[in-house]
């Protein structure tokens, strides 16, 4: 991981290195700025919000006069902001157009960030080239869609992989990289296919929730297009997705109640 992902900030009057995608947000209260991390912890600073604007680049969003949010964090915006681990936080509503119109840019500009560059050779270079991802607290994995002679995708190849990625396959990593799904799994539900199909031939960003009977788990997953041929897929275990207590029954429930529904 390259120095320009991490910042340095005094907290406790000990300088602390925090991996840039490692913050969900930061929020500031009179002179002192709390980055929250994805794992719960929560790093005092005394700081400005302009200071630490400019130290964290555009890959942030400002949507509060007090609050500075990941693009990668945001799940939804609409009567609050919904952060990929369930947390809500408000927001200026009134500039809500505004601030969906920045996400939305910023998202597609880091993810042109990838496609510009030409696909790695080995599984070396696809881990240079994802080294930021190596330590996120969220599965990633790049797949190569694998297509038949009428150019129909009927599987794929696990092309690169993160730490968190083999624990959610429950897969060691060496076993899934440059291995085909249908290699490692009886069955593949023709949902995740085909959206990963349209994600890797015509550049769409597709956000899928659903159970996954191959690892038995409730998953929110968002394809992306890297390379030519290729999709990126951020993947989220519901389960562990937090919900406020007082909110409207989760994600998760409501997956729950529908498989009742289809499947008795």
């Amino acid at each position: 991981m390259g120095t320009m992902d991490i910042i340095t900030v005094m907290s406790n009057r000990s300088e602390v290195n925090i991996d840039k995608g490692r913050i969900l947000y930061v929020e500031m209260h009179r002179n002192v700025a709390e980055i929250h991390l994805y794992n719960g912890n929560v790093v005092p600073t005394r700081n400005t919000m302009d200071k630490i604007s400019a130290q964290l680049g555009d890959n942030f969003v400002k949507v509060h006069r007090s609050l500075l949010v990941s693009v990668m964090a945001i799940h939804e915006v609409g009567d609050y902001l919904i952060l990929i681990n369930g947390e809500k936080l408000d927001y200026v509503k009134r500039k809500r157009k505004e601030i969906c119109s920045e996400i939305e840019s910023k998202q597609k500009a880091m993810i042109g960030a990838f496609s510009k560059q030409e696909c790695p050779a080995t599984y070396e270079e696809y881990r240079k080239h994802y080294s930021g991802f190596e330590s996120m607290p969220f599965a990633f994995a790049d797949i190569e869609m694998v297509f038949d002679d009428k150019s129909h995708a009927v599987d794929w190849i696990f092309r690169y992989g993160n730490r968190e990625l083999g624990k959610l396959e429950k897969f060691p990593l060496e076993k899934l990289i440059n291995s085909s799904f249908g290699s490692l799994f009886l069955n593949m539900d023709s949902k995740w296919l085909r959206n990963y199909e349209r994600s890797a031939i015509f550049g769409d960003i597709i956000e899928t929730m659903d159970y996954s009977p191959e690892i038995d788990t409730f998953l929110l997953v968002i394809s992306v297009p890297t390379f030519k041929g290729h999709c990126g897929c951020f993947l989220f275990d519901l389960n562990e997705i937090k919900h406020e207590e007082g909110s409207e029954e989760g994600i998760l429930e409501r997956l729950k109640k529908g498989q009742k529904l289809i499947y008795g």
